[in-house]
C-alpha cells in the first residue's frame, strides 16, 4: 500500500477533510449572508455572486470524487447533444438510485461549468442542515415540503422567479420523489397496477407534478430537458464514505436531449411523456444490466484542476493555524486545555459523520413507502 492510499484509509485525514469543509462553509456562508444587501440594488449581481461562492463550497466534495477517490465518468450520449452541454438551460431527470448520484451530477455540472448555478427541487427538511440547505438558500433553490396541495404557490413562485436568471443553469429533478429502495418500489408498483401503468423493474412510479409545473414554469428560459439514467460498473454500490476511503468507482451516464418543445403543453399529456420517459429508462437499465454499457457514444469529459486547487487553498489557509493551534494547546500541559480540545474534536468528528449520514439510503426519509398510496 502506498502512502496516499494509507494516508486515505486514516479517521484524522478524513477529519480534517471534514473541518476544511465545514470551517469553509460556515465561512461562505456568512460571505452570503452580506450579499443579501445586493439583492435589492443589483439582484444578477447578487446572483452571481453566489454562483461562485457555491461553487467554492461544492467543488470540495466534487474534488473527493474526482481526485481523491478518482472515479471516472463515463458519458454516453451524442456529438450533437455534447456540444450543448454549458450552453443553455436545462431540466436534468436523473434517476435516484444511489447515495452518491448527486455528487455524479455534480461532477458532471463542474466540467461543464454550471456547479455554481445548479439548481435542484429538494425537499424541504435540506434548508435546515448545516452548509448544504444554508447555501442552497441563498442559491434560490425551490425547497418543498412534498405535500402539493401545500407546495403549488411556493414551487410556481420559485420556479418563475428563476426566469431571468444570468448564468447557465441545470435544474435537477428526482421524478421519483425519493431514493429506490425494495420496500418503496414494491408499494410503488402496487400503485403503478391500480392506475393500470406498466411496471417498472429499476425505478419508482414517477410523480408527475413537479415535472409538469417545471416544464410549465420553465417554458422560455429552459431550452430542454436531459434525460440522465445512471449505473456503475461492476454491479458497484458506491457510498459518499467509500469515496471518503478513497474507492474507485466507475459511472456510467446515458444522456438524452429531449427539445422543450417536445413535451406537450397540457399536464395530462406530459404527465403521460413522463411516464413513457421512465419505460425507457427502465429498458436502458435493463440493457446495462445484460451488456454492462448504455447505447450511444462513449464520452469521457476532462476533469478541470479548479476543485483541486480550491481545496487546496482553503486546507493551507484553515489547516495552518489550526495545527499552530494543536501545538500550542499539547505543548501547555494543561490537562483542561487538552481535554477542551479533544472534545472539540469528537464534536468534529460527529458533526461531519452526521453530514455524511444525511446521503445514506438506510437513514433516508420513509417518504414513498406509504405515500405512493395516495393521489399526486
Amino acid at each position: 500500500m502506498g502512502l496516499l492510499a494509507f494516508l486515505k484509509t486514516q479517521f484524522v485525514v478524513h477529519l480534517l477533510i471534514g473541518f476544511v469543509f465545514v470551517v469553509s462553509g460556515l465561512l461562505i456562508n456568512s460571505v452570503q449572508l452580506c450579499t443579501l444587501v445586493l439583492w435589492p440594488v443589483n439582484k444578477q449581481l447578487y446572483r452571481r455572486l453566489n454562483c461562485r461562492l457555491a461553487y467554492s463550497l461544492w467543488s470540495q466534495l466534487v474534488m473527493l470524487l474526482e481526485w481523491w477517490s478518482c472515479t471516472e465518468c463515463t458519458l454516453f450520449s451524442d456529438q450533437a447533444t455534447v456540444d450543448r452541454f454549458g450552453r443553455e438551460h436545462a431540466v436534468i431527470i436523473l434517476n435516484h438510485n444511489y447515495e452518491i448520484d448527486f455528487l455524479c451530477g455534480w461532477t458532471m455540472c463542474e466540467r461543464f461549468g454550471v456547479l455554481g448555478s445548479s439548481k435542484v427541487l429538494a425537499k424541504r427538511e435540506l434548508l435546515y442542515v448545516p452548509l448544504i440547505g444554508w447555501t442552497w438558500y441563498f442559491l434560490e433553490i425551490v425547497f418543498c415540503k412534498r405535500r402539493w396541495e401545500e407546495d403549488r404557490d411556493t414551487v410556481v413562485e420559485g420556479l418563475r422567479r428563476l426566469a431571468d436568471y444570468p448564468e447557465y443553469m441545470w435544474f435537477l429533478l428526482y421524478c421519483e420523489g425519493t431514493r429506490f429502495t425494495e420496500k418503496k418500489h414494491r408499494v410503488s408498483m402496487e400503485v403503478a397496477a391500480s392506475k393500470g401503468l406498466p411496471a417498472l423493474k429499476y425505478h419508482l412510479l414517477p410523480r408527475t407534478k413537479g415535472f409538469t409545473t417545471a416544464v410549465q414554469c420553465l417554458r422560455g428560459t429552459v431550452a430542454a430537458v436531459y434525460d440522465v439514467t445512471l449505473n456503475f460498473r461492476g454491479n458497484k454500490n458506491p457510498s459518499l464514505l467509500g469515496i471518503l476511503y478513497g474507492k474507485k468507482y466507475e459511472a456510467d451516464m446515458c444522456v438524452r436531449r429531449f427539445p422543450l418543445e417536445e413535451i406537450p403543453l397540457d399536464e395530462k399529456e406530459a404527465a403521460q411523456w413522463l411516464h413513457k420517459l421512465y419505460q425507457e429508462k427502465d429498458a436502458l437499465q435493463e440493457m446495462y444490466k445484460q451488456k454492462g454499457e448504455f447505447p450511444g457514444e462513449q464520452f469521457k469529459p476532462a476533469r478541470r484542476p479548479w476543485t483541486l486547487l480550491n481545496f487546496l487553498a482553503w486546507a493551507t489557509f484553515l489547516l495552518s493555524p489550526l495545527f499552530s493551534f494543536a501545538l500550542g494547546v499539547f505543548a501547555s500541559g494543561s490537562p483542561l486545555l487538552i481535554l477542551t480540545f479533544l472534545g472539540f474534536v469528537g464534536a468534529a468528528s460527529f458533526g461531519v459523520r452526521r453530514l455524511i449520514g444525511v446521503t445514506e439510503i438506510e437513514k433516508g426519509s420513509s417518504y414513498g413507502n406509504q405515500e405512493f398510496k395516495k393521489k399526486e
